[in-house]
């Protein structure tokens, strides 16, 4: 396996832009681990690694300020933040499995040509909107939680724990 990338080659195996990767250096969020003699960016497997964290942390829903300390403050580790992503993975496909069998049990009863009723239709739309409204909330006590778990490292920054939580 390769040992090392420059930055448009770890642009397109990350899924993102040149542009991204530049913009998280300028930034100091993710900086490569070395450069060529005519300095072009170099990265690493440890850099890889380290850029998983911060997508990671970006999916779960935090801005790059956030992201920036909890990487600064080592305060999860890539397998805390990895099983983070399989739970948040597991909520999201059990919402949608119980969507899933409403659209099923409505297609189902079109197929055989059973009229549909008011109050089925009013299911089925409400399960649409459960499944959106209790991801949502999901995320947010899931958030709350793991906001807690931050407490500690923002308890020492003060001017991070000033911005509060946001919904």
């Amino acid at each position: 396996m390769k040992r090392e990338w420059k930055v448009g080659e770890l642009a397109k195996l990350a899924g993102l832009t040149v542009r991204t990767l530049r913009y998280y250096d300028q930034i100091d969020l993710y900086s490569p681990s070395g450069h060529t003699e005519s300095g072009h960016r170099i990265y690493t497997e440890s850099d890889i690694a380290r850029l998983q964290q911060i997508l990671s942390l970006k999916e779960l829903g935090l801005s790059l300020d956030r992201v920036k300390s909890v990487i600064a403050g080592n305060h999860f580790s890539l397998f805390d933040i990895v099983s983070l992503q399989i739970e948040r993975l597991k909520e999201s496909i059990s919402l949608q499995q119980k969507l899933l069998q409403e659209l099923e049990h409505v297609t189902s009863l079109m197929q055989r040509k059973e009229p549909l009723t008011v109050q089925e239709f009013t299911k089925l739309l409400s399960a649409m909107r459960k499944s959106h409204h209790k991801y949502f909330a999901v995320q947010e006590a899931s958030w709350e939680s793991h906001l807690d778990r931050l407490g500690d490292y923002l308890g020492g920054h003060p001017d991070d724990a000033s911005q509060g939580r946001t919904k």
